[in-house]
Formats: structure tokens, C-alpha cells, sequence
């Protein structure tokens, strides 16, 4: 056979071409994890290649922070048009993986969603591979996934969180001999910090693009991205990498559902590291010139509060809207006294929209952060 096929896609450039002509190309099926998702092309490969015959089978995310009503209509849409559907379970704090299996023998592993801004305005990369062993381990995983059954782990470079994340991700650091590149939204995992202070102290040459959020006398500073940073992924010693869906951080490692690999593929690994020293030489970007750029390294959970702010304000406004004229009750408590009840009524129905939209905001970020 030879050596496998690897690719890399690197994002904004490569664009949704490659994810669109693998579709078209399948002879048998299409696997599809789905997190978030607004690319209306991809939606329209994924139907066409049903009326050629091919099982599309797409398993969706059971929340996400923020869009939970564009998954449903997602999973609508593609049931009307003769895709397989399947939800996530609720049993990890959420399912964050994103991948896409052709005929099972092409494994997509992607660190970014299928979305506008993910692909056309943020730094991410894919890994397209035929690594037998991936793809068999990927098939297993959305197999289990898809019956809602335990995944257990089956290479060392196949890398699940919770299942073996930390003990993978931990022992690829620990093998860096002479330098760590890593892009990465927010390092803060306590173990994974002590890791690359080890790493450091040992000599190695860390550097990071994106945020380290732990308190480190040790560790140098991240430098900001120029564009959006939507990736998890390092480059260990120009030969070796990891791309992934997960963070350094306990929550990605230990509690939610993320995907990731280990590869050495001289060409890739090549391009990767390339672009890391692009962006470390790039200016950023002044804050007004950045599109759409999150509020913080965790966008997912900005995006919950506006969201929760945003619900909380509108149901607010609906149960004042709904309320009945006080003025009956003024005149029964207090009959024959003046009083100007268009000033009192209003300011009753302030107080009752601050009291509501506190109450339901507050319950609204409570459930979201434990789906």
C-alpha cells in the first residue's frame, strides 16, 4: 500500500472545495460529526450524494452554546432530504468532536466547525488521512457514538477525550526534544503547565500563539494571533504533530467529547510549522479591523451569555408587554387619592422586567453549562 495519504487543509485559504469534492466523490458513504454548521454547500453535497445512492449518516451535536435551534432545523433538513441523523448523548458536558469518514477509508479531522467564519476568518486546520488505524479507530468511535455506547481507545495516535487525551497529549509533550509550537485558545490544564515547564527547564524552545490563562515563572508568553484563532494544535520538533479538537485545558481533556491525532508526515508537518512562523511574524491586527473577533479565548461560552442575556431580555419584555393596567388596584387600595398611575405602572414594570430577566438569564446559563 505505502505509505498512507496525508493532507492538510489550512484555514482561511483552503476553503470548503476539498470537503465538497470528497463528498461528491464517495462510491458507498459519508460518515459527518457536526458541532456547529452553516455551510450551505456541504449541506447540499451531503443530499446530493443521497440521490446518488451513497448512506450519508450525520451525528449532531445534542447542544452547543448559543445555537441549539440551528442544530434542530439542521437535523430537519437533512432527515427531509434522506440523511441517517443521530443526536449525541447528554453524558459528557458536550460533544465537541469534528470529523467526516468517506467510504471508511478517508478520515477528515478537523479543528475547525463547518462554518463561515470558522473556515473563511479564522487560523484552523484539517488532516486529511487514509492511516488504516485512524480511520478504523474514527469509524469505531461514531459507531459508538452514534449507539450512544462506551468508546474504548485503540491507538496511541488516535487521541479521545476523556477516554485517553491526557495520558497521549501529556506523553507527546514530554517527547519534545528541542522545541514545541503550539496554537492553542486557552492552555490553563495545571498537569499539562508543570509538563512544558519540565520541557523548558529541560531546554526545549515553547512557543504560543493564543492564550496561556495558568500563572507560569517559567513559561513565556503567548503572543495574540493577527486573525481569529479557531485550532488546537503542536508541532514537536518539525517532525511530529497533533491536531485536534481539544484544548489544554481540564474541561477539554477530562469532560467533553474531543477528537484529535498524532501524525509524522515530513510535508505536512512542514506546512504546518510554516504557518506558525508566519502568524508569530505577523502584526495583529488593531481590535476594529478583526471580523468578528471573540470576546474572549472562550468564544463558546461568550456566546452562552450573550445568548442567555439575549433570551432573558425578551422574555422580560413579553411578560411586562402581557402585564394588566394597574389601575384597578390602585383605586381599590387607595380610593380618592391622586395618584399618577401612568408613572407608577411604569415604574412596576421596570422592576418587573429586571426581576425576570435576572431570574430567567440566570437559568438559562445554569442549564446551557451543564449540557
Amino acid at each position: 500500500m505505502g505509505r498512507p495519504i496525508v493532507k492538510c487543509l489550512v484555514q482561511p485559504g483552503d476553503g470548503v472545495m476539498p470537503l465538497i469534492k470528497a463528498i461528491k466523490d464517495a462510491k458507498n458513504s459519508v460518515e459527518i460529526v457536526i458541532f456547529r454548521f452553516n455551510r450551505s454547500e456541504i449541506e447540499k453535497a451531503l443530499a446530493a450524494a443521497v440521490t446518488r445512492g451513497i448512506h450519508v449518516h450525520a451525528l449532531i451535536a445534542s447542544t452547543n452554546r448559543g445555537g441549539m435551534q440551528n442544530l434542530r432545523d439542521l437535523e430537519m433538513r437533512l432527515l427531509a432530504a434522506g440523511v441517517t441523523v443521530s443526536r449525541t448523548a447528554v453524558d459528557l458536558v458536550r460533544y465537541h468532536a469534528k470529523l467526516m469518514i468517506v467510504d471508511r477509508k478517508v478520515l477528515f479531522l478537523l479543528a475547525f466547525n463547518l462554518t463561515w467564519l470558522d473556515m473563511e476568518r479564522s487560523r484552523s486546520f484539517a488532516i486529511i488521512t487514509t492511516n488504516k488505524k485512524h480511520v478504523e479507530q474514527a469509524a469505531k468511535l461514531f459507531d459508538a457514538d452514534t449507539k450512544r455506547q462506551p468508546y474504548v481507545a485503540g491507538s496511541t495516535t488516535f487521541v479521545v477525550s476523556p477516554i485517553n487525551a491526557r495520558k497521549q497529549i501529556t506523553a507527546f509533550l514530554r517527547g519534545a526534544k528541542k522545541e514545541l509550537l503550539i496554537y492553542d485558545p486557552e492552555i490553563s490544564d495545571p498537569a499539562i503547565v508543570r509538563v512544558l515547564e519540565a520541557r523548558v527547564n529541560a531546554g526545549v524552545t515553547v512557543r504560543i500563539i493564543g492564550k496561556l490563562k495558568a500563572r507560569s515563572g517559567v513559561l513565556p508568553a503567548a503572543k495574540t494571533l493577527h486573525m481569529r484563532l479557531h485550532t488546537r494544535s503542536i508541532i514537536r520538533d518539525g517532525s511530529w504533530a497533533f491536531v485536534g479538537s481539544q484544548s489544554l485545558r481540564s474541561l477539554e481533556l477530562d469532560a467533553r467529547r474531543e477528537v484529535g491525532i498524532i501524525f509524522r508526515d515530513p510535508k505536512v508537518v512542514a506546512r504546518l510549522a510554516r504557518t506558525f512562523e508566519e502568524d508569530w511574524e505577523a502584526k495583529e491586527q488593531p481590535a476594529a479591523q478583526r471580523t468578528e473577533q471573540p470576546l474572549s479565548t472562550d468564544e463558546e461560552e461568550q456566546q452562552d451569555k450573550a445568548s442567555a442575556a439575549k433570551v432573558a431580555k425578551k422574555v422580560a419584555k413579553a411578560v411586562a408587554d402581557d402585564m394588566p393596567s394597574l389601575k384597578p388596584h390602585f383605586e381599590l387600595t387607595a380610593p380618592g387619592v391622586d395618584v399618577n398611575h401612568p408613572e407608577i405602572e411604569a415604574s412596576v414594570k421596570q422592576a418587573v422586567q429586571e426581576a425576570v430577566r435576572q431570574v430567567v438569564r440566570d437559568f438559562v446559563e445554569e442549564a446551557t453549562a451543564k449540557a
